[in-house]
């Protein structure tokens, strides 16, 4: 059965040497590149990018700007594979995710925050995404994308309705930055 996934995207953490050297930019488009090779998923849609400072833990030092983006896609894959598919591609950039360094800069962040309306809740996943209404880098690109998306319990309110609503008041910046869909995918 398909659905309609909305994926988040985020990089604060620029590396000048390594093998996951790149700057923001390119880690994003390093996700969406390999979220077009998954099989049984199509891109549908890419928002543009944003900058926003970063929502760190109160107390940790201060990190680097985001750039953030999301993506809308169409795919027959079951949500817990779609999420190990792109915890995977979070390591290929060098991340691993732990409790303990949640609030660390990262080079490539990947967030399912809608899964075709459905309530998941369990250990390791939970959707819609939990903090998505506190998160205006998160509202603002999927309202761009998808502004009648409704988003179901605890929410039950579409996506336009959670940013008018929204308690964040950190600036969300466009920048000129455009993500491409892979041709042929």
């Amino acid at each position: 059965m398909s659905h309609i996934a909305h994926i988040a995207l985020g990089s604060n953490l620029p590396v000048s040497s390594g093998p996951h050297s790149g700057n923001r930019l390119s880690h994003l488009q390093f996700g969406v590149d390999q979220i077009a090779t998954m099989s049984a998923l199509t891109i549908e849609q890419v928002s543009s990018v944003y900058e926003t400072e970063a929502h760190i833990w109160p107390g940790a030092p201060p990190q680097a700007p985001y750039l953030n983006a999301v993506l809308r896609c169409n795919t027959d894959l079951e949500a817990p594979a779609l999420l190990r598919a792109l915890l995977s591609i979070e390591q290929q950039r060098g991340r691993t995710r732990q409790p303990e360094n949640s609030w660390l800069a990262r080079t490539l962040d990947l967030d399912i925050i809608d899964y075709g309306g459905l309530k998941i809740e369990d250990e390791v996943l939970t959707l819609p995404h939990p903090r998505l209404a506190e998160r205006r880098f998160v509202l603002v690109p999927t309202a761009e994308i998808t502004p009648d998306l409704f988003l179901p319990a605890p929410f039950e309110a579409n996506v336009v309705y959670l940013l008018e609503t929204c308690l964040d008041s950190s600036d969300v910046h466009l920048t000129p930055h455009k993500l491409r869909i892979p041709e042929g995918t």
